[in-house]
């Protein structure tokens, strides 16, 4: 659509920090006042509507997608949510190796076990890896103890959880960054590992190319959307 304000502007309500177009509050798709708990993240979503041409572009405004999300989507049940998530923890990329070539076995090695080292010591827990494409159950511990720890976050910090996990294909990636334990870059480097490999053996396509440069896009959005909500 059009634009039609003129200014967006973070401001202070009862419910956070919300968003106003030329003082009138913006509200979510589904009606509700869009409103988030960080000034920080308020003062980015206002950016992104201030940054709008003569056509407003929803793509170029992943912030405000992702704060709708938490408010409309997951803040009416986070349980439930949560709990969606939490089933990648039973089949985690990281867990899912090759015995050949040796190169890149190494590679996982070095690339994976560090962040299945720390969710080890992080949540007291162990995985079953293995080199066969057949599912490997984990612990009932395990996946329980994952869960518990993805439905300990609210709406706002589940909402860029979701991409994190569905991007990487792993949720102990996905919790270690939003942990804080390891880099935005390191980690998706490890869950891109299998695919470069595959890429530096038979080369790129464009198509290849501008897909993995979109999940990467959206993979730092939610980065963002994390250091923003979480910044003091």
């Amino acid at each position: 659509m059009k634009r039609f304000y003129d200014e967006a502007k973070a401001v202070r309500t009862d419910r956070g920090w919300g968003i106003a177009l030329d003082g009138r509050p913006v509200k979510t798709p589904a009606r509700a006042a869009l409103a988030v708990p960080s000034e920080q993240l308020g003062y980015g979503i206002a950016a992104e509507w201030n940054g709008q041409a003569e056509e407003i572009d929803p793509l170029s405004m992943p912030l405000t997608g992702l704060a709708n999300a938490a408010i409309d989507r997951i803040a009416p049940d986070p349980e439930g949510f949560a709990s969606e998530l939490a089933v990648f923890g039973e089949t985690d990329l990281f867990c899912y190796r090759v015995d050949s070539p040796a190169e890149l076995a190494k590679r996982q090695y070095e690339a994976w076990d560090p962040l299945l080292d720390w969710a080890m010591r992080r949540y007291d827990i162990g995985f079953e890896t293995t080199t066969d494409i057949v599912h490997r159950a984990q612990p009932d511990e395990t996946v329980a103890r994952l869960k518990a720890a993805v439905e300990a976050y609210d709406a706002f910090h589940l909402a860029p959880l979701s991409p994190l996990v569905r991007l990487s294909g792993s949720l102990i990636g996905a919790l270690a960054l939003v942990e804080g334990a390891f880099e935005e870059d390191a980690v998706w480097e490890a869950t891109r590992l299998d695919e470069d490999w595959q890429e530096a053996q038979w080369g790129e396509d464009e198509e290849a190319i501008a897909t993995r440069d979109a999940k990467r896009r959206e993979f730092a959005a939610a980065m963002r959307f994390l250091r923003l909500l979480d910044a003091s």
